[in-house]
């Protein structure tokens, strides 16, 4: 049967179960209906009042369903947010820093692709002695010359590369330019524990191809020839193409698939047609006669011979060629295409040649270059619309109703009005929820964002557009803000932080993340306030994802690098940002990108200070305080202590208490207290959760934190915790000191760091290294077992962390953090995790492990990157000398059924850490 003759018909059954259904939503209102009320209710017929407000609110319902429908470009899309601002980018997001041999061939190839016509990665090794008499070792075997060979054993300190360039330049210093662009570059995309030797040249190989050629009458020889001598090139020695993103598509690749590996500056390359491009080991003449075939014009090769060409009068043609490795096959001026057309020869003017190939270069050249337009994904844009429009259902009432626009006419009883304004009322409780549903819907582009800043997350709106609203609400709902209305109608509801963690956890779950441990760890060490600090630790990790992911592996940059971005810079290894998103240590912000990141620098010293009030006179006693980051002191002790740790202790009980009190609590209760004053009601001393105001005889204003369990004990001396001693002149002042010290803690304090040293940066330069304080210490017992060699150098990394802070102090967190470490160092490195030091101006002991790795840390990396190696010794030092410190423990009595045994020693069940 013919289906042009087909009757076609609308559908009857259009129904889609749905909120997008008016007939579904109708049926199931009345099914609700006759099971609560059947038996005050029995009329369902279209003319019952009820079931004219059913409908209308069930009109009102599609109406939403219809918005929640749109496509999610339209919903994400407004002018003060635009949705390129919402979303990575596919080149931010997809590709990855330089890991395997062929994203290094592609970052290299890519600084100039007309002069670096390919490249290969080839690993090297340093051979390293080890003397397992003594426990010594060199990269020089004569230095144990002394020693029996039986006690000297040969290892490799892997991870080296030598990088072989195949130039299109004859310019040496160009070629010595494009070296050294080289080594900068490899060095910006280093991977961990990986490093450079060398960049050289490839070594030519030459061949000579001497062919006599038909070619077709009407062809041009001069082309033929040039085409042929591109495509002979291209065989022995292949460059690499370009392509765009949509040639990438048309190959049948994936978005993820294209956008794999790093991303370049001229456009993508082909990962299979990379890997087919290594050095040839052998060029066959076979090969060659195919490839001079495939030349449109030619019609027959007559005579031809393949043979090296210092050899060519000795030996004559040969079948195929094998290249030494680590050279590549060229044609040398030996070679020679001669042509004919028929049985006559064919002179070819060979300045014409030389120019149809320098065309043909050029054309391929400029198909480069369009490769490397329109490289970027779009990100669909959507329509901006009004999502949160809404008007009054009782606008959609027939006339009859009186409630809609038109009204009731002046004529009406006041009776009917009455009943009228009733309606309205009732129907003010379904306009509302609807009206909140639509404002929503609004805020779900926020809501979603990595960078939401609304401090709450249930929102709702006016019903403005009922006739005669005034006259049915009171004016205080009449006069409230936005903000107002929201905390008027949903404060009670609306856990803002919870919700917003749970919001979070999925956008964390979609790159396969979690922080579910870690905020349990957190709970228990913050209490109630941990909500808020593990949002934030949520927040920065979302906004630095594009980097944490794509850069997770990647070494730092030492090589030719000033002392400035050496130390108190963000140049550090990609695992030091993954390890301390994934703990939560607080980074600085990075005024380059906007974004917060871990900085190398002095962790000693962070903000906080230890003293002795009365240095010399016994006994000794201590107190703290605390500074921003302009130096100026905001917090500070309020007593003496007789140890450094009881001092400590009481720091972090205050730290704490400040993190109990929100920023609303204090708006909330300075706006009352400006409310009482502009009364007449004079100030007194007011309570803020864990802040207290005070007023001095002076009428000037002063805070100080207190500890909230004893709020009612003014005589106690453990009431007030800690103070900041400055004196405000107004309570606006004093309101903002205390919301910027609110603001110090919750965003900027930290007593944290990392420190990640790679361990094949150690290795001494053998024509310095003097004796064996320039290498790493071994053990002597490593060297017992013949499959075991000691070499501390290859792929080994030290991760070094304060031991001191209060959550590095806490058992627990402590091995979480060590398993996140070891989850998140590549499988092929091994770390060591130290727990080390004290703070800077704390007094006893003297021998301050962590002050000491931080100078030489410095002057170590400031040697380095000049390629020097003074420093080098005093370094190892001391790196092998740092020992792990933990929090004093108390044993656990077992006979005691009611100790906690948080913080307690089990003989036998606890383990105080792993090397």
């Amino acid at each position: 049967m013919s289906n042009v003759n087909q009757h076609i018909s609308i559908p009857k059954n259009v129904s889609s179960n749905d909120d997008m259904s008016f007939d579904f939503l109708r049926k199931k209102g009345i099914e609700y209906i006759e099971s609560l009320g059947s038996q005050f209710w029995t009329d369902y017929n279209t003319h019952d009042p009820g079931i004219t407000i059913l409908e209308v609110l069930c009109y009102a319902i599609t109406d939403l369903g219809m918005r929640i429908n749109l496509p999610i470009e339209d919903l994400l899309s407004n002018n003060s947010n635009p949705i390129d601002e919402q979303f990575f980018t596919a080149s931010q997001i997809l590709p990855v820093q330089a890991v395997t041999a062929f994203d290094y061939r592609k970052i290299l190839i890519d600084i100039n692709p007309q002069k670096i016509k390919n490249c290969w990665l080839q690993k090297a090794t340093k051979k390293l002695f080890v003397n397992c008499k003594e426990g010594k070792i060199s990269l020089k075997k004569e230095d144990f010359n002394d020693t029996l060979p039986t006690f000297i054993k040969e290892t490799e300190i892997r991870g080296y590369y030598t990088i072989l360039v195949d130039f299109d330049e004859e310019d040496p210093a160009k070629k010595k330019l494009l070296k050294n662009q080289i080594i900068e570059k490899f060095h910006e995309n280093r991977n961990l524990c990986e490093d450079l030797l060398e960049v050289q040249e490839v070594d030519i190989h030459p061949i000579a191809v001497c062919a006599l050629i038909e070619i077709d009458p009407e062809a041009n020889e001069e082309f033929i020839h040039a085409t042929i001598t591109l495509e002979l090139e291209k065989y022995l020695s292949p460059g690499i193409r370009y392509y765009s993103l949509a040639e990438m598509f048309e190959k049948g690749y994936t978005s993820d698939a294209i956008f794999e590996g790093p991303f370049l500056e001229n456009g993508f390359i082909d990962t299979q047609e990379l890997e087919n491009s290594a050095l040839k080991t052998e060029v066959r003449l076979s090969d060659i006669m195919q490839i001079i075939m495939n030349v449109k014009g030619v019609t027959v090769i007559k005579d031809i011979s393949l043979n090296n060409c210092e050899a060519i009068e000795k030996e004559g043609s040969v079948w195929n060629i094998c290249v030494p490795p680590n050279k590549k096959p060229s044609l040398c001026q030996k070679s020679t295409l001669n042509f004919s057309k028929g049985v006559l020869p064919v002179m070819v003017n060979k300045t014409k040649a030389r120019q149809y190939l320098a065309d043909l270069k050029e054309d391929l050249a400029y198909a480069q270059k369009k490769a490397s337009q329109n490289k970027e994904l779009k990100i669909p844009q959507g329509k901006i619309t009004e999502t949160d429009y809404y008007t009054s259902v009782t606008n959609n009432f027939p006339e009859n109703y009186g409630i809609g626009e038109v009204g009731l006419s002046e004529s009406a009883s006041v009776e009917r009005k009455a009943k009228a304004k009733q309606l309205k009322g009732y129907l003010l409780f379904f306009d509302q929820i609807l009206a909140s549903y639509f404002k929503h819907l609004s805020n779900i582009k926020e809501l979603l964002s990595i960078h939401n800043e609304l401090p709450n997350t249930y929102f709702t709106q006016k019903i403005s557009d009922m006739t005669g609203f005034e006259e049915i609400v009171n004016q205080k709902y009449q006069s409230s803000s936005q903000k107002k209305l929201d905390e008027f109608l949903f404060s009670h509801l609306d856990d803002a932080v919870k919700r917003q963690n749970q919001i979070k956890d999925h956008l964390i779950a979609r790159f396969a993340e979690r922080f579910a441990e870690y905020a349990f760890l957190m709970k228990s060490l913050y209490g109630a306030s941990s909500d808020e600090i593990v949002l934030q630790n949520k927040s920065d990790f979302l906004i630095n994802y594009d980097t944490i992911s794509g850069q997770r592996a990647s070494g730092f940059n030492y090589f030719n690098q000033p002392v400035s971005n050496l130390w108190n810079t963000f140049n550090v290894t990609g695992l030091e940002n993954r390890i301390a998103g994934l703990l939560g240590i607080k980074g600085d912000k990075n005024p380059a990108t906007g974004k917060r990141g871990i900085q190398r620098k002095d962790i000693s010293n962070l903000f906080v200070q230890l003293y002795d009030p009365s240095p010399g006179m016994a006994p000794d006693l201590f107190r703290w305080r605390i500074r921003n980051s302009t130096n100026k002191i905001i917090l500070t002790a309020t007593e003496d202590y007789e140890s450094q740790s009881t001092a400590i202790k009481e720091m972090y009980l205050s730290i704490l208490k400040i993190y109990e009190t929100s920023e609303k609590e204090i708006v909330l209760a300075f706006e009352t207290l400006f409310e009482n004053r502009d009364n007449g009601i004079a100030f007194k001393d007011t309570v803020i959760n864990t802040f207290e105001v005070i007023e001095s005889d002076s009428h000037k204003y002063s805070f100080h934190i207190i500890n909230p369990e004893l709020v009612n004990d003014l005589d106690n001396p453990d009431r007030i915790i800690a103070r900041q001693y400055k004196l405000h002149q107004t309570l606006e002042a004093v309101k903002t000191a205390m919301l910027d010290l609110l603001t110090f803690f919750k965003e900027e304090f930290s007593d944290e760091g990392i420190f990640l040293i790679e361990h094949i940066l150690l290795v001494p330069n053998p024509n310095e290294a003097i004796d064996q304080k320039y290498y790493m210490p071994i053990c002597v017992d490593d060297c017992s077992d013949d499959c075991c060699i000691p070499n501390p150098y290859s792929f080994k990394i030290s991760v070094v962390l304060p031991g001191y802070t209060y959550r590095f102090a806490d058992v627990d967190f402590r091995n979480f953090a060590e398993n996140v470490i070891r989850q998140e160092i590549p499988s092929h490195i091994l770390g060591k995790i130290c727990w080390i030091g004290y703070r800077k101006d704390q007094i006893v002991p003297k021998d301050n492990d962590l002050l000491d790795f931080e100078k030489d840390f410095k002057n170590f990396l400031t040697d380095k990157t000049q390629d020097k190696q003074t420093a080098l010794p005093k370094f190892i030092n001391s790196l092998t000398k740092l020992n792990s410190i933990y929090p004093t423990g108390t044993l656990y009595n077992c006979t005691d059924e009611e100790e906690n045994i948080s913080g307690k020693i089990v003989l036998g069940r606890t383990n105080l850490g792993t090397i």
